[in-house]
């Protein structure tokens, strides 16, 4: 199984799954919108727009388990993301990162290590997840890393297809 198998629903609601973004690299993160590292958004949303031509997108998985920081609904997320910080990137539903019912693509991203060799459950909000066009996970970032930070911005440009 890779991160592109496992059945997911848009933020709309839509049947969807990471496999349609397949050939792309991905930045996969796990958001929040009442959180102190939400202004993370910006970057992240800059990184779609600087990359996004090629072979590149951001996706989002609002997640509610750290502190009750994405208590809203489909369409406040939505909202709150495009009035705030102009976010055109996809966003998936609401997910479990941790726990029992954390979500199978989760289950992959979870078990990969971050640069000091540790694997295991998400910390906090805004872990970032990079995936090559391939679907190998390839770097972890924890979420006191910024999006557009040297290590972030030079392992999208190693990973953008050719």
């Amino acid at each position: 199984m890779t991160v592109y198998d496992p059945s997911i629903h848009s933020l709309s609601g839509d049947e969807s799954s990471v496999g349609e973004y397949r050939g792309k690299a991905l930045l996969m993160v796990n958001v929040a919108s009442k959180c102190g590292l939400t202004p993370q958004y910006e970057g992240l949303e800059r990184l779609q727009k600087t990359y996004g031509e090629r072979g590149f997108t951001v996706l989002g998985f609002p997640c509610n388990q750290f502190a009750g920081q994405e208590p809203g609904g489909p369409e406040e997320i939505a909202s709150f993301c495009s009035a705030n910080y102009g976010v055109t990137f996809p966003m998936f539903e609401k997910v479990d990162v941790n726990g029992e019912d954390r979500h199978p693509i989760y289950d992959q991203l979870s078990a990969f290590p971050d640069a000091d060799g540790e694997a295991g459950d998400v910390q906090w909000n805004f872990e970032k997840f990079l995936i090559s066009p391939d679907g190998t996970i390839v770097h972890r970032f924890r979420p006191m890393v910024d999006p557009e930070a040297p290590e972030v911005i030079d392992a999208i440009e190693a990973a953008l297809p050719d």
